[in-house]
């Protein structure tokens, strides 16, 4: 089947994109923290809470992401690498990167000119952060969507929602 091969290709490669990003945002928000535990330098309150909060989210999609193309590779038949399983990881997954985009997005007001912005004391920073915060969101729609619709075809199939996301 076409759809499974491209599924079975696909997937890791898909995500090693979303890895290769939360690395990059824990690298980012992790410099980011300890600047700001060292120097006091933030602009508020809310900007260091939420660079904060997106070293907790990085460092969650940095760990589990790879487990589930684990998963996903060695384990295609159990509960573990199940449609549900990948839908329920995907679906947190997502709220979290939608929120702590969403977050430093409005504390910034949208997005820092660096040039004029001068409240902001790390504005390259910040705005990097916030870009790779929405281009890991947008891949994570991506990849709910396709869970989605892969979780259809295994309930039309009957294998229902414990079932695999590609044919047995």
């Amino acid at each position: 089947m076409g759809v499974d091969n491209f599924v079975k290709r696909g997937y890791p490669i898909f995500y090693a994109f979303v890895w290769l990003f939360s690395i990059i945002t824990l690298s980012i928000s992790g410099w980011l923290v300890s600047r700001f535990n060292a120097h006091h330098n933030y602009h508020s309150l809310g900007e260091r809470d939420r660079v904060r909060y997106f070293l907790f989210v990085s460092a969650w999609t940095t760990l589990l992401v790879p487990l589930f193309v684990l998963l996903f590779l060695f384990a295609r038949h159990s509960a573990d690498s199940s449609v549900l399983s990948n839908i329920i990881f995907l679906f947190i997954t997502w709220v979290l990167w939608l929120t702590a985009s969403a977050a430093l997005t409005e504390t910034t007001g949208g997005g820092l000119n660096c040039s004029t912005d001068n409240v902001f004391k790390y504005c390259g920073q910040i705005n990097a952060l916030i870009a790779f915060g929405w281009m890991n969101w947008i891949l994570l729609s991506l990849a709910l969507l396709a869970t989605l619709l892969l979780g259809i075809r295994a309930v039309r199939r009957g294998d229902g929602y414990r079932g695999s996301l590609v044919a047995a």
